[in-house]
Formats: structure tokens, C-alpha cells, sequence
């Protein structure tokens, strides 16, 4: 079981340590609400050093990471970051991905901790001959930091005090870089949470200093550490997928929602005929949110019926702390039409009513 550079702030702390993706993570420290409202009220603080970094290199890197994934990472300009998934020749997705661009011959790819290994793999073997896939997981640590206090405690920062003014200025979806006792700091206005936020990559040998820091700083604005928890149902919210929920390899992201990542009018990438002809002929199911009307919460793998027939199944589902009540998304058949409104749900072999709402839950607060 691996462990990140903060395994043992985390234990210290109190963190509930679980296995995730083979890596010791915490899943709640003072409780997943807690943490939750944390996040959305205030700032948290999440480990995510399990995350994958596989950067691409050579003349022609741009080129090929934009045949490698569905976005176009060609359009981005220097020190700009686009959401994008890397997908199969039939279409299913392999992962979803962040692509940063530092200039045409360096670009970087966060991978999912699951999947980052099963990337880079399938990445080196398409590479071009010109291409070099390199695997930097096991030096960098991450920490993401968010929340609507979120900039306010990086400035606070030693980290970031030589960097006020680029920090302030930084641009949702944007990065830049800096030196930290002579080594590549990488600061992003990202996250995973729907609130405003930012994600610091740095040498594991770097991140427990910044970590300490970040949580003397941010006694005052009463920062916490949250988990994979509270990580989770902020993500959920916002709607965000999460790989091996929403998205897989036998899902596409035309299903998933995502076709605003797929850029079929690119020349080529990894999937395109599979998705150009799936786009065509409708894909065959469709990503929805759900609402219970009656009592029960709704997991993932529960199925969906509507008309006494079963039309698909729940890929998430949980109380919502922020809105107070039980939710789901659903991957459902093309065929039922949108003005179905009302569906069942087998809760553990109990019919529950339930109504399809608009997704996004929460709206978020990212450019905030």
C-alpha cells in the first residue's frame, strides 16, 4: 500500500485512513458534513499527492497530445489548462484528464490515481517516434486548495508571498509557475469541488513544509483538512463525473455529458470515427439528475424504472449536504423521453419514487 509524503500529518490530524486507488488516504477528519461545509462556507485543505503527473515532451508534443486526447489542447495558449478526456478507438473512455500547456514541446497530463499507470501505458504505446512519455507521479506531491477563502489564505503563504501579484491576477483554468529552493512549483486555479479554488504541485520533499504552513496560516479563516469524503459529495454537487461512477471504459462522454470536451472538428484524435458516427446515430444512453420524492437514499448500481419498465441505473447518489436531500445522477436510455419526469428506483428490492431535476445540483462558485 503506497503513502503519500502527509500519511502522517493525516494520521496525526485524526484522519480515517482508507485504501484508495492503492494509496493509505483519509476519508473525513472531523466528518464528511463538516468538512463539506468547510469547503463551500470557508477554505479546505485535501491531499491529493495520489493523483497521476505524465508529462509529454519533444517538437511535436502539442501535436500529439492533442491526437491523444478529445479537447483541443492545440487552441490553448501558454500557461492555460483545459478538461478533457482520453478515450478508446470505439469511444469508451479510458480517463478523464487536465492538460496543462507550458509550450509546444512540454505538456502535462493529470490522470485519475486509478488510472494514471493504465495512461501512461497506453500513451507510450501510441507515442510517435519523436515523443517522450514520462511518468513524474512518484516525485510530485499536490495539495488542493478551496473554497471561497481560498486565495486569501495562499497569499497569507510563504510559499506564495513572491508571487502576490500573479496569484491575484490568475484566471480560472489558468497556471504559471514558479522556484522554490531551486525547484518547479506548479500553481493552478483548478479543483474538483465547484467552489472557488487552486492546486499546488510540488516536490514531495517540499509539500509537508507547505502543508504545515497552510494550516497555521488558515487558523484564523478556521481552515480544515477534508477527505475523499467531502471530496466526493462537493464533486457530486457540482456535477462533476467521477471515473468508475459517471464514466468508464463502456461509456462515452457524449453519454456522460461531456460533449464539450469532444472536439470532432479536430483532424484526428484517438476515438474520433467511433464518436463522429456515435454523435450521428445518438449515443444510447444519457447522463441525468434525479431527485427522491420519497424517502431513501440512492446508491450507485440501483436500478431506474418508468413505466413498470427498467430504463438504466444510478451511477451516484447521496444525501446533499448542501441542499439538504437526497440526489442522484443516472445513466439512462436515449429512448425515454424528456418529458418523462418521474421515475423508480429500487432502494434494496423497495420501489422509491423519484423526479429528474436539472444537473447541475449546485451551480458552483469557480470563477468567483
Amino acid at each position: 500500500m503506497k503513502k503519500t509524503a502527509l500519511y502522517k500529518k493525516h494520521v496525526d490530524s485524526g484522519g480515517k485512513m482508507v485504501d484508495f486507488a492503492g494509496f493509505m488516504m483519509p476519508v473525513s477528519y472531523t466528518g464528511i458534513v463538516n468538512e463539506h461545509e468547510t469547503v463551500r462556507e470557508k477554505v479546505g485543505l485535501f491531499d491529493v499527492s495520489h493523483m497521476g503527473e505524465i508529462e509529454i515532451t519533444g517538437d511535436r508534443a502539442l501535436e500529439f497530445a492533442d491526437y491523444a486526447v478529445t479537447n483541443s489542447v492545440e487552441a490553448l495558449d501558454n500557461g492555460r489548462i483545459c478538461y478533457t478526456v482520453c478515450c478508446r478507438n470505439d469511444g469508451g473512455i479510458l480517463d478523464d484528464l487536465l492538460a496543462y500547456r507550458f509550450s509546444s514541446d512540454r505538456i502535462l497530463l493529470v490522470a485519475n490515481a486509478a488510472n494514471y499507470q493504465k495512461i501512461y501505458r497506453h500513451l507510450s504505446g501510441i507515442a510517435w517516434d519523436d515523443i517522450e512519455v514520462t511518468d513524474r507521479s512518484a516525485g510530485i506531491g499536490q495539495i488542493a486548495v478551496q473554497g471561497p477563502l481560498s486565495l486569501d489564505l495562499l497569499l497569507r503563504s510563504d510559499l506564495c508571498t513572491p508571487v502576490r501579484d500573479q496569484l491575484e491576477e490568475l484566471d480560472y483554468y489558468h497556471f504559471f509557475t514558479l522556484l522554490n529552493d531551486g525547484e518547479e512549483v506548479i500553481i493552478s486555479r483548478t479543483g474538483y469541488t465547484g467552489e472557488k479554488g487552486y492546486e499546488v504541485y510540488m516536490p514531495e520533499g517540499q509539500i509537508i513544509r507547505a502543508w504545515e504552513d497552510f494550516m497555521e496560516k488558515g487558523k484564523e479563516m478556521e481552515a480544515l483538512p477534508a477527505g475523499l469524503g467531502a471530496r466526493d459529495t462537493l464533486r457530486f454537487e457540482a456535477g462533476y463525473c467521477l471515473y468508475g461512477h459517471e464514466i468508464d471504459e463502456e461509456t462515452s462522454p457524449l453519454e456522460a455529458r461531456l460533449s464539450w470536451v469532444v472536439k470532432l472538428d479536430k483532424e484526428d484524435f484517438v476515438g474520433k470515427e467511433a464518436l463522429v458516427e456515435q454523435k450521428k446515430n445518438k449515443p444510447e444512453r444519457k447522463l441525468i439528475g434525479l431527485e427522491m420524492t420519497d424517502k431513501g437514499i440512492p446508491r450507485q448500481g440501483f436500478d431506474i424504472y418508468t413505466g413498470g419498465e427498467k430504463v438504466g441505473r444510478i451511477t451516484s447518489g447521496t444525501f446533499s449536504p448542501t441542499l439538504r436531500k437526497p440526489l442522484a445522477m443516472a445513466l439512462i436510455k436515449r429512448s425515454v423521453s424528456r418529458k418523462i419526469k418521474d421515475f423508480e428506483i429500487d432502494v434494496r428490492g423497495k420501489m422509491k419514487n423519484a423526479k429528474r431535476i436539472k444537473l447541475p445540483f449546485y451551480p458552483g462558485r469557480v470563477k468567483d
